[in-house]
């Protein structure tokens, strides 16, 4: 009943919680909120509320990318987000957003990896994101992909003595480039808007996340449902842009 009835209101250019269709939920961001981590964030849109933490290890390179560090980002459905969760390893759901958020990040140049290098071939920073879905009220991506820029943001990287992690003296910061900003646009009926919460998005006929970095490049994207028209990526693209700029802002 109530995903028909925001259906009906998103027919007459209106919404369940009156916001206009390009406005997102209230955003809060707070940083370091995992002490045992290099880097943290907890981020919530609306009552959607997603942690991310940053730690970082050693290893070898990739064969191709032999002077490059390596970057690794992992989700968890919290069985207590959503009764639609399960518990038990990461189902296709969380494996799909993990990919989906390293694929806007990597994509994105946002870490400069080639300073992540400690000896080429042999040894570099590893750098690993796990993002933890602790409540569930729509549109988990961008909150997931703000988290995880968040806490990388956040992030300091050990030292290391004689082959050894310090990790009680954090040094430098992680060498960030780009702050890459994920929107996802929906479509529903004739109707496109932002940040869909959990009942607008169950009505959702197609959505495209758009991953958006500071010079306006569109680094990563990823359609979901139906077909969408060429003016309707063209518009939806324009509205990720936009959005992009002031979300951005609020990431320190």
């Amino acid at each position: 009943m109530e995903e028909r009835y925001a259906l009906e209101l998103i027919q007459k250019n209106k919404r369940i919680d009156d916001r206009s269709f390009d406005q997102y939920r209230e955003i809060k961001i707070k940083q370091g909120v995992i002490k045992s981590a290099e880097g943290s964030a907890d981020v919530s849109i609306g009552n959607t509320r997603v942690i991310a933490g940053v730690k970082m290890d050693l290893d070898e390179p990739f064969p191709d990318t032999p002077e490059e560090g390596i970057l690794i980002v992992n989700a968890e459905f919290n069985p207590l987000a959503s009764p639609d969760f399960e518990s038990g390893p990461p189902g296709e759901n969380a494996i799909e957003l993990a990919r989906i958020v390293d694929r806007g990040l990597r994509e994105s140049k946002c870490i400069e990896l080639e300073k992540l290098c400690i000896t080429p071939k042999e040894k570099v920073w590893c750098v690993f994101v796990d993002i933890d879905i602790i409540d569930h009220d729509g549109n988990l991506l961008d909150c997931a992909a703000l988290a995880a820029i968040a806490a990388l943001l956040d992030t300091k990287m050990p030292k290391i003595e004689d082959d050894e992690i310090i990790r009680e003296d954090l040094e430098n910061p992680l060498p960030i480039k780009y702050k890459p900003v994920n929107i996802t646009v929906c479509k529903i009926g004739d109707k496109i808007l932002l940040d869909p919460n959990l009942k607008e998005e169950r009505v959702v006929d197609s959505k495209l996340s758009i991953a958006v970095r500071d010079d306006d490049k569109i680094c990563a994207l990823q359609k979901m449902g139906g077909k969408l028209r060429v003016d309707d990526i063209k518009t939806m693209v324009t509205m990720a842009i936009k959005k992009s700029k002031d979300i951005r802002k609020m990431v320190k």
